[in-house]
């Protein structure tokens, strides 16, 4: 049975829904835990080549603030420690240190980009510490033999992959791509997809040019693969990259069929720095609604989360998908929470991360719900095809759907 009755009264629910049971029930709980409060913890890029992520780190901070408010979650309030990492691979793995060792976590949540996720993995899991909702697609988050307390949250990057590879092949068979990505787990994922989409019309590839994250800028990058004479050019890569690939193809005169992955497609934070008018007519995977958009623009959940951000993180826009992302883990996290009850050990609450059947939280477009199991860790099985129109993003696909073996 879907679990679809989530989405209203969140607040008043996970504060007092099983109260009765809580007095009634045994306790057990794991590190980090009281009968009052629940230690988490995280990293966020607040600075560093990737700070256009820091968002999502202050919308969860406020999320977790309106929930104590209202009582917390089991009557328990939420204390989350987010630390800002750099984006640094050092520096992620220091701050998550001191968040095991002298904070005392209950778990690390939703840490967000693959580039920090890759370098606490292995500490987290030696250390048996949940390292849950993590907000990254990589498809070494999904390997639940390897790592079993790593869960991941965000759409497998290979799948996004994949969807891009499929509508290309429905919408522009004759596609010559081109193809840009960053050097590392997060952009080899993207393409491994797009490869696996495309199959034997893998040759339909006429260019491919890597970067660096702390690369200055992707100009030449750029000027390589115009040269290819690619009628596509998919951009898998983080936010400061893709608005400089998407501003240099503008000043070149290049107008190819472009292809901006979700993780960076936020209106205010990408697209205006590169110039609205450079991004119309670029495409990107979708699994959120989008509060800038006309279309939904009465619809209870956007008019809910527009006020959530006014009120809880006032210094960011509603309009950014970064910001958006953290209230989507945000909710899974509380759901997680409150599902665990007063079994509050580690254990439990990996299980609860891997438990979702037909689950969709506020925010998540239409057709897109969350699916995973013990044996494949991986939630979302479905990606939406939006075009920037140049004021908003605008569904452009049905939804494509994703089997079990999406991430493997």
């Amino acid at each position: 049975m879907r679990q679809t009755t989530f989405l209203h009264g969140l607040t008043i629910a996970l504060s007092l829904g099983t109260a009765a049971m809580s007095h009634a029930a045994d306790k057990n709980y794991g590190p980090g835990v009281s009968d009052t409060e629940i230690k988490l913890g995280q990293t966020v890029a607040y600075s560093g080549p990737a700070s256009a992520f820091s968002s999502y780190g202050r919308v969860m901070t406020g999320y977790f603030q309106m929930l104590n408010e209202s009582g917390g979650i089991n009557g328990r309030k939420i204390v989350l420690s987010s630390l800002d990492n750099a984006f640094s691979p050092p520096k992620a793995l220091e701050q998550t240190r001191k968040l095991v060792e002298d904070i005392g976590i209950f778990a690390d949540v939703g840490t967000v980009g693959t580039t920090p996720n890759v370098a606490i993995q292995k500490y987290l899991n030696q250390n048996k510490v949940p390292h849950v909702f993590i907000s990254a697609g990589g498809k070494r988050f999904n390997d639940p033999k390897n790592f079993p307390w790593s869960v991941p949250l965000y759409p497998a990057f290979g799948m996004e992959g994949r969807t891009f590879g499929n509508f290309i092949m429905r919408t522009k068979p004759g596609a010559k791509i081109a193809v840009l990505y960053q050097n590392d787990d997060f952009g080899k994922d993207f393409l491994t997809g797009l490869k696996a989409a495309l199959g034997n019309d893998a040759t339909k590839i006429v260019a491919e040019a890597t970067h660096e994250l702390t690369d200055p800028t992707i100009d030449s990058q750029i000027i390589k693969l115009k040269d290819s004479g690619a009628d596509v050019l998919m951009e898998f890569t983080t936010p400061k990259f893709v608005a400089q690939a998407v501003r240099k193809t503008a000043e070149l005169g290049w107008r190819p069929m472009q292809f901006l992955v979700s993780t960076s497609n936020s209106v205010e934070t990408v697209l205006r720095p590169a110039g609205l008018d450079n991004a119309k007519d670029v495409y990107t995977s979708q699994f959120t609604k989008q509060a800038a958009d006309p279309a939904w623009a009465n619809d209870p959940e956007v008019i809910e989360y527009v006020a959530f951000i006014k009120k809880w993180a006032p210094n960011d826009n509603p309009s950014d998908f970064v910001a958006l992302s953290g209230y989507i883990t945000a909710q899974a996290i509380a759901y997680g929470l409150q599902r665990s009850g007063n079994e509050l050990t580690r254990e439990n609450l990996v299980k609860q991360a891997s438990s979702f059947h037909g689950q969709r939280f506020k925010m998540m477009l239409p057709g897109v719900e969350l699916n995973n199991s013990s044996q494949d860790y991986a939630a979302y099985r479905s990606l939406r095809v939006a075009r920037f129109d140049g004021t908003s993003w605008v569904l452009a696909d049905k939804p494509e759907t994703s089997g079990q073996a999406s991430n493997k």
